[in-house]
């Protein structure tokens, strides 16, 4: 099983915009094979945090959900909403991976 945490900083003005387009996101992969969870969260420290938490069933699962099409819309339309890129943590086998 892979576990991924990605944390992204949004912009204060764009927090609505980044909100409604990670639904959107969130329900297109939710539907991908392999995908076992998928959960947006907001940091209770920081309105402006958010935090994706993802489980895979497999490496090759993950892989393939970065090049889903989705996926592509969802990087496009995010980047300028953020303070800066989002930074993405792949836990398995018992190592952290930092992207």
């Amino acid at each position: 099983m892979i576990y991924v945490v990605a944390t992204s900083q949004v912009k204060p003005e764009a927090r609505d915009a980044f909100i409604k387009g990670a639904k959107e996101c969130v329900a297109a992969t939710r539907k991908e094979k392999g995908c076992l969870s998928y959960d947006s969260h907001t940091s209770i420290h920081d309105p402006n945090l958010f935090v994706v938490v993802e489980r895979w069933e497999s490496r090759e699962d993950l892989n393939a959900h970065g090049r889903a099409p989705h996926m592509k819309v969802w990087r496009e339309y995010s980047a300028p909403l953020k303070v800066s890129p989002t930074v993405i943590e792949i836990i398995s086998d018992g190592k952290v991976e930092k992207l």
